[in-house]
């Protein structure tokens, strides 16, 4: 999933009516990814909607009027939701975002957002290249996207209501891009400086420092159970870690959860067989090691040399193919 589909999915949850009331909703999926859909919204909202043996999913539910996320265990995607809604969706997983078509009452606004989900993964390029240019360049690349969203929200001649939550998730979604390219750029700064050290509980027993690691160098996973983005790395980290397995290289994951999900954290690593060295931070968010890092967005990754200098204060995830590039010239 795109960076950019992240930020996106982070203004689900908006909702503008007070009052709810039902609506169906049914998917017809080629190649599943789960016996099960999932959509968020609103106050916590959830509905699990299980396959039938036909092969559908199928439900009726309450829904304030809003944004909400459709989830299918591996991939995810916006639905605009409100009572009344007769909503019919098809799609093939092998190529989710190209082959959603919605049927039914509330197509309309539905379409418009599987569309705008392909022209923000076309934008991922450009914002790649911008991310690297100075900000007076960043952000007149985000001034024209925001020209564009808005003719093309203004064009459709949508659901007044959607538009309206339609033009504010894009002006949040410039915001947040904003504050990561800052956020970037602050990162740089601690490229080729000596990182601090840490002493945090081993899910595995006794503590781990990282000075205890020098001679090798070392990629830290910054995460926590609750946060979906963090979990949709964790297949895409076991393959790196199994990729340079034996190599001159130590894969940590920082866990940054509060205190009262620790045993959370203890069951979901022994759950999940999660690898490298697990680790617990002191005082979640608060703790020096993050705090030294400037890091208050999730998943964060960190790169350190075998002498304990800071390769890549902000480094590639995961389940981007740079980050084996990088990976294989450091540790041949």
């Amino acid at each position: 999933m795109k960076k950019i589909v992240y930020f996106l999915l982070i203004f689900t949850g908006v909702s503008i009516a007070q009052t709810s009331g039902k609506m169906k909703f049914s998917a017809k999926i080629e190649n599943r990814n789960s016996d099960s859909l999932f959509i968020y919204g609103p106050k916590k909202f959830k509905q699990i909607i299980p396959v039938n043996k036909n092969g559908m999913f199928e439900s009726n539910f309450d829904v304030e009027e809003g944004m909400y996320q459709l989830n299918d265990g591996k991939e995810a995607t916006l639905l605009f939701l409100r009572a009344g809604y007769d909503l019919r969706l098809n799609l093939d997983t092998k190529d989710f975002d190209e082959t959603i078509v919605y049927k039914g009452k509330g197509a309309n606004e539905n379409n418009f957002l599987a569309k705008n989900a392909l022209l923000n993964e076309a934008f991922e390029n450009e914002l790649e290249t911008l991310l690297n240019q100075d900000e007076p360049t960043f952000v007149a690349g985000l001034d024209k996207k925001s020209v564009e969203d808005e003719a093309r929200i203004n064009a459709a001649k949508l659901d007044q209501n959607f538009t309206k939550l339609f033009k504010e998730n894009q002006k949040q979604e410039k915001l947040m891009l904003l504050q990561y390219y800052k956020q970037k750029a602050a990162s740089k700064k601690l490229d080729n400086s000596v990182a601090p050290d840490f002493n945090y509980e081993n899910h595995k027993g006794g503590t781990t420092k990282l000075s205890d690691l020098k001679g090798k160098y070392v990629y830290i996973d910054v995460w926590a159970t609750w946060c979906g983005p963090c979990r949709a790395e964790i297949p895409h980290l076991k393959k790196v870690e199994e990729q340079f397995h034996g190599k001159k290289i130590e894969f940590i994951s920082i866990s940054v959860d509060v205190q009262k999900d620790y045993d959370k954290w203890k069951q979901f690593v022994s759950d999940k067989q999660l690898g490298g060295i697990q680790l617990f931070a002191d005082k979640n968010w608060q703790s020096d090691f993050i705090k030294a890092f400037n890091i208050n967005s999730i998943p964060r990754f960190i790169l350190i040399d075998d002498t304990g200098k800071v390769v890549n204060a902000d480094a590639p995830r995961p389940s981007s193919p740079q980050l084996a590039e990088i990976l294989t010239k450091l540790v041949k």
